[in-house]
């Protein structure tokens, strides 16, 4: 598997370049939305540069916590995010913590802003799974062929799949399908109604449920003792995204 490409002496990485692939289309996509709503431009360019970095910077300690047993011995490799192991719900976090201390810096609904941003981020991730699949990470069980072609994985995704001698399920694959699906479904409902916080409910309940049933497959968890953290916090994001659109339906979250 390929997983990288030179320009002169520079080494890209196709990791790298899904991830910055998303976060173009994401920004434009975000961008757009704010100026149908009147937003200043430069409030929301800051929210999502700083949004950006701390999420990056958020999702990498995420990682590295939960895999401190082997970053306590590799302490040079903590910086190298180019060779995978950021962890979205750690990104998530740190992200929701930058648009939050914006909404009260500028006093905008925290809500109306994570409305515009998360089609965004969720159409982001469904491009920055792919680069798992140049890594050749992010991956399931081990399967058979006869599995992948009953999946209707494409042949070129079944070929990248085959390590070490066997073929294993591509849960990167079917993330980035259902990220792309969850994009479609919020925009859609975007654009039948406004109310505030209902974009925001359906990112967490949608993704909430979708990493709660490829991680059952995953065999590269990251573990709190003996149980997928990301299983928890997906639980809870599903939770959480329920409570705020019983809450978005009965109109109870500010409208400030």
């Amino acid at each position: 598997m390929i997983n990288s490409f030179n320009i002169g002496n520079i080494t890209i990485k196709f990791y790298s370049l899904c991830i910055l692939l998303g976060v173009i289309l994401a920004y434009l996509i975000i961008m757009k939305e704010a100026k149908k709503q009147k937003l200043n431009s430069d409030v929301m360019f800051n929210i999502i540069f700083y949004g950006l970095l701390v999420g990056i910077l958020g999702a990498r300690i995420y990682y590295v916590v939960f895999n401190i047993e082997y970053y306590a011995h590799h302490l040079d490799e903590i910086i190298k995010i180019w060779y995978g192991g950021l962890a979205i719900h750690g990104g998530i976090i740190a992200g929701a913590l930058v648009v939050y201390l914006y909404s009260k810096k500028k006093n905008i609904s925290f809500f109306r802003l994570t409305d515009i941003i998360l089609p965004g981020v969720i159409i982001a991730q469904a491009f920055g799974r792919w680069g798992n699949f140049f890594n050749q990470e992010a991956y399931g069980m081990s399967v058979s062929l006869e599995t992948l072609h009953k999946l209707l994985v494409p042949d070129f995704i079944i070929k990248g799949m085959y390590i070490n001698g066997s073929y294993y399920l591509p849960t990167f694959y079917f993330e980035s399908i259902c990220c792309l699906i969850g994009f479609i479904i919020m925009l859609i409902v975007r654009n039948k109604t406004n109310r505030k916080g209902l974009i925001t409910s359906l990112y967490l309940i949608w993704y909430g449920f979708v990493r709660f049933i490829i991680e059952i497959f995953r065999t590269d968890s990251l573990m709190l003792f003996n149980l997928k953290i990301a299983i928890i916090i997906s639980g809870l994001m599903i939770i959480l995204g329920i409570i705020i659109l019983i809450k978005s339906m009965n109109n109870k979250i500010s409208k400030e």
